[in-house]
């Protein structure tokens, strides 16, 4: 695999929303997590359903800055399934927030970190904010589903 670079890299057909993302008022980095939201569904795609995620970070005030939007993932099922529209059987907080934590993890395992906490601090110090690595490294992760994806998943 020389010459081949390790890690995370975008889907060449991902959505590149970073170009929004201007500095913040400065606060104390005390979190960080992804935030799982339902995409719009294309009407040629009934059997399918797209996700976004981003990742963030908590300042101590509350407020979730948001270090990039540009991951996601698809779940798909049968058309031929009776449940045609539905939720895919066996889908549930647990497996998207599986499939979250699975995108936000680098592609390569080969000489990559368990998590991409180099890039995600880059990414909070280009919003204005002082975290290292390290200090991600330390804190707690958490997986938020928006209540779009809640709704998607409760059975009707």
């Amino acid at each position: 695999m020389s010459g081949v670079e390790v890690g995370w890299r975008p889907h060449p057909d991902a959505v590149n929303d970073r170009t929004d993302l201007l500095p913040v008022e400065p606060g104390r980095v005390v979190g960080i997590g992804a935030i799982c939201d339902l995409r719009p569904q294309r009407l040629d795609e009934a059997d399918t359903q797209s996700f976004s995620v981003s990742e963030f970070v908590t300042l101590e005030d509350g407020r979730r800055v948001i270090l990039h939007k540009d991951r996601g993932f698809t779940l798909g099922w049968r058309s031929t399934d009776p449940r045609s529209g539905a939720v895919p059987v066996g889908e549930t907080r647990d497996s998207i927030t599986q499939n979250v934590l699975n995108v936000v993890l680098p592609d390569d395992e080969e000489g990559a970190e368990d998590h991409p906490w180099s890039w995600l601090a880059d990414l909070a110090r280009a919003r204005g904010l002082n975290v290292t690595a390290e200090d991600l490294r330390g804190l707690p992760y958490e997986v938020v589903l928006t209540d779009k994806v809640t709704q998607w998943l409760a059975p009707t």
